[in-house]
């Protein structure tokens, strides 16, 4: 790889259901229910990660990560996201910024978002103001909009490190 910038792009989709933590960015939201998967199945942390493996092409999160192995059975994300970002710069690449969007119909967002800017700059090790996380609804359509499930999408620029 010469290329001085690259680009990725990830998506992670979770059923909402009862029993479980609301985790995103590795903040927990209060709320009734949570996100079902292996892990603590924090969609925003999965397509962050998913876009960071994609922007310098070694695969996926379930390459890395796969939901077969007991080992990530409900393990914190923001671990697997710090095993992503040293892959990353193991490519010799860093982070330029990071933007997000998360799509939920319940619960509201809005009072979280600068909490997960700072976990995410934290375990990441870059700026809060490189990272931009916003929610959105589905006007009451598909499984998010009805309350069934909650979505993430994240793209990041990668840049070259300087030797």
């Amino acid at each position: 790889m010469n290329q001085q910038y690259r680009v990725g792009n990830g998506y992670d989709i979770h059923k909402l259901v009862e029993g479980r933590k609301l985790i995103l960015g590795g903040i927990e939201i209060p709320y009734h229910l949570g996100l079902l998967g292996h892990s603590d199945a924090d969609i925003l942390t999965h397509s962050i990660m998913d876009a960071m493996l994609g922007a310098v092409s070694i695969g996926d999160i379930g390459r890395y990560f796969p939901p077969s192995d007991p080992v990530y059975k409900d393990i914190d994300s923001l671990e697997l996201l710090k095993k992503v970002k040293y892959l990353v710069e193991a490519e010799n690449y860093k982070i330029n910024n990071i933007d997000t969007v998360i799509q939920a119909e319940r619960p509201k967002l809005a009072g979280y978002i600068f909490l997960i800017k700072e976990k995410l700059a934290e375990v990441l090790e870059i700026d809060v103001d490189q990272i931009s996380v916003k929610a959105t609804t589905m006007e009451g359509m598909g499984p998010v909009g009805e309350g069934k499930a909650i979505a993430a999408h994240a793209v990041i620029l990668l840049e070259k490190m300087s030797k």
